[in-house]
């Protein structure tokens, strides 16, 4: 009975591991020898097969050099190795275009990011002479410590399939971007063009590159934060971790009027599946919103885009029992502002005023340029209560606000601000999320949150 039992295990074995094979079926997109199959695009950067890897080697005065599929791919899964200079920066390019049409047929499109610096952004996306950064790591801390450097090989893993994009690095995970831009393109090998410390004769190295096409099937979700440029939608990911619409996309579900039981009737509408805060005279008559749920320990996001001279804000730990004479909501708030043009920027105290700043407490950390959007496109924000009342400010993937709610240097920022005469401001349990009508033309959309 012991041997047949043995024998039926054996044959059940065979049989799941033939099942599980014919699912995960590899096809190599380098033979080891030769640069069949691909094709240069971009720059004059060397390309060369050696020990059985494909190296690319830096040039000088040359853009950024591409050894790309001639074939293109939409849904797949890409699994690939490679060994990098340190100070090197470099990428793999996926669902990617060139055609003549675009910026006279240079490269473009996602990027997952080699990176051995110490901004230790490897795996990250990038979207290559088109939106710049779509996912940057540092809101997934654990994910920057997965790179090697100093001469070790990484391992690299991409699945694109659907509009879902995720990246590991080492099998660690770094991305989780939803994103519907561009659905297939080639795959191509980076060497960028010297800058910073980069030197000619600069060498990255691959090998093992293989991919799958058929029968496509996922790694399990996991607690990897997601970005959702898709508008007012939940991935499979965001589902398992909690993570729920505050807006609809479609209506103010969900929604009333601060002070009210109701919408209020004018000013705001929601305009191809975004909140549309339409300019008025300026003057604040408590014509903000509320949610109808209080939060205490949560996550929230947001997407938000100015008008020239724009103000707004989105607020939390709204009190509607504070007296505001019938007007805004009392709470913390994240200042949605344009800097340049309005004149609240240059009010308030060293800068607590002014774009993402804890309004009238705390001024932000001041971004570099090249991150911070232009009037009229879209910024990523996201607002985070931990259950010790650590909170976060973050902007376009930065953190540029950290406090803690209730201490004593809470205390003393509130009783030096306006907000001094409200007492116990900020430091309820639970309490409203507020967005803010300023009198100027501000839009909402992807506004979700997660309890923690």
């Amino acid at each position: 009975m012991k041997q047949k039992f043995l024998s039926i295990f054996f044959i059940i074995s065979i049989l799941s591991f033939s099942t599980f094979a014919q699912k995960e079926k590899w096809t190599n997109l380098f033979d080891g020898k030769t640069l069949k199959g691909f094709k240069q695009l971009g720059g004059k950067a060397k390309y060369s097969v050696r020990n059985g890897e494909i190296v690319g080697t830096t040039v000088k005065d040359t853009p950024n050099s591409f050894l790309a599929t001639e074939k293109d791919y939409g849904d797949f899964i890409l699994e690939l190795e490679l060994n990098v200079a340190d100070g090197m920066n470099s990428g793999i390019q996926f669902r990617s275009l060139s055609s003549p049409d675009y910026q006279n047929g240079r490269v473009h499109g996602y990027q997952a990011e080699v990176d051995p610096s110490e901004r230790a952004w490897s795996g990250g996306i990038y979207d290559e002479a088109r939106r710049d950064w779509l996912y940057i790591p540092n809101i997934n801390p654990e994910a920057k410590k997965a790179f090697k450097l100093h001469g070790q090989w990484n391992k690299y893993r991409i699945e694109a399939i659907g509009n879902v994009i995720r990246t590991w690095v080492n099998d660690v995970p770094v991305s989780n971007l939803v994103d519907d831009v561009t659905a297939k393109g080639f795959i191509a090998l980076q060497v960028h063009s010297i800058y910073a410390n980069m030197t000619e004769g600069m060498e990255i190295r691959w090998r093992n590159i293989k991919i799958q096409t058929e029968n496509l099937t996922p790694r399990p979700t996991d607690n990897t934060p997601v970005i959702n440029l898709t508008l007012n939608t939940l991935s499979a990911q965001e589902k398992a971790q909690g993570v729920k619409l505050l807006f609809n996309g479609k209506d103010f579900t969900g929604w009333r009027g601060v002070h009210q039981d109701a919408m209020p009737t004018i000013h705001w509408k929601v305009v191809d599946g975004t909140i549309n805060v339409s300019p008025s005279d300026g003057s604040e008559t408590g014509n903000d919103i509320v949610s109808t749920e209080q939060y205490g320990a949560f996550e929230l996001t947001f997407e938000f885009k100015l008008t020239e001279g724009a103000n707004s804000g989105v607020k939390y730990f709204v009190n509607e029992a504070f007296d505001s004479n019938g007007k805004s909501g009392i709470g913390l708030e994240y200042q949605v502002l344009d800097d340049e043009r309005h004149p609240d920027a240059k009010m308030g105290s060293i800068g607590n005023r002014t774009m993402s700043s804890l309004y009238d407490l705390i001024p932000s950390y001041k971004l570099d340029k090249r991150f911070q959007r232009k009037i009229g496109e879209w910024n990523q924000a996201r607002v985070i209560v931990y259950p010790n009342n650590i909170v976060q400010h973050w902007l376009n993937g930065f953190k540029v606000v950290e406090y803690e709610r209730n201490s004593n240097i809470f205390k003393a920022l509130v009783a030096r601000s306006k907000y001094e005469k409200y007492n116990g401001f900020g430091a309820g349990e639970k309490g409203n999320i507020l967005i803010q009508d300023h009198g100027n033309n501000v839009s909402f959309k992807n506004i979700k949150i997660k309890t923690l």
